[in-house]
C-alpha cells in the first residue's frame, strides 16, 4: 500500500442569528488570513452535532441549537499538501457573546451576511459557493430572522 497523507474530516458551522452568521478570520492554520465560519476536526467517536457544538463553544463562547446538516465539500489544499472532506453544519444562535476564546485560531469574529462576505475566503468556501447546497443555506440564513423553537 502506498504511503499517502490522510484525508481529514473538517466540520464548518454556520451560526445563524437575525439573517446573519458568525464569521472569523483564521490564524496559524492552513488558510491563515482567510475568512470562514467556526469549526474544526471531527474527533473519533463524536457525532457531527457534538463536533459542531464543541467547536463553536471552544472557539467563540457561543451556544448553539437546532444543529443540522447543511452541505459537504471535497477540498484539496495543494500548497499545504492537505485534503479535507468538509461537512458544513447549520445551527441557530442560542446565547452568549461572541469572543475569540482561542487567539491562536482567530484574529477577528463578526456577524456577516452573504451580501457582505469579507475577503479572502477560506478555500472550502469557493467549493461551497459553487455547490448545489448554497441556495438552501442562503434560505436557512434568511429564515433565521424568524425564531425557531428551542431544542
Amino acid at each position: 500500500m502506498a504511503d499517502h497523507p490522510l484525508v481529514r474530516v473538517g466540520v464548518g458551522v454556520f451560526v445563524f442569528k437575525d439573517g446573519m452568521f458568525l464569521f472569523g478570520q483564521r490564524k496559524n492554520a492552513h488558510g491563515d488570513g482567510t475568512w470562514s465560519v467556526p469549526g474544526g476536526h471531527l474527533e473519533f467517536g463524536e457525532s457531527l452535532q457534538d463536533t459542531a457544538r464543541r467547536e463553536v463553544e471552544e472557539e467563540t463562547g457561543v451556544a448553539i441549537k437546532n444543529i443540522r446538516f447543511g452541505a459537504l465539500t471535497n477540498d484539496r489544499f495543494p500548497t499545504e499538501g492537505k485534503h479535507y472532506i468538509t461537512i458544513w453544519m447549520l445551527s441557530d444562535f442560542a446565547g452568549g457573546s461572541p469572543q475569540i476564546r482561542e487567539p491562536d485560531k482567530f484574529v477577528e469574529l463578526r456577524w456577516v451576511s452573504f451580501d457582505n462576505l469579507p475577503e479572502p475566503l477560506f478555500l472550502p468556501w469557493h467549493q461551497l459557493l459553487a455547490s448545489e447546497f448554497i441556495d438552501a443555506i442562503r434560505n436557512e440564513c434568511a429564515c433565521s430572522i424568524v425564531s425557531r423553537p428551542r431544542t
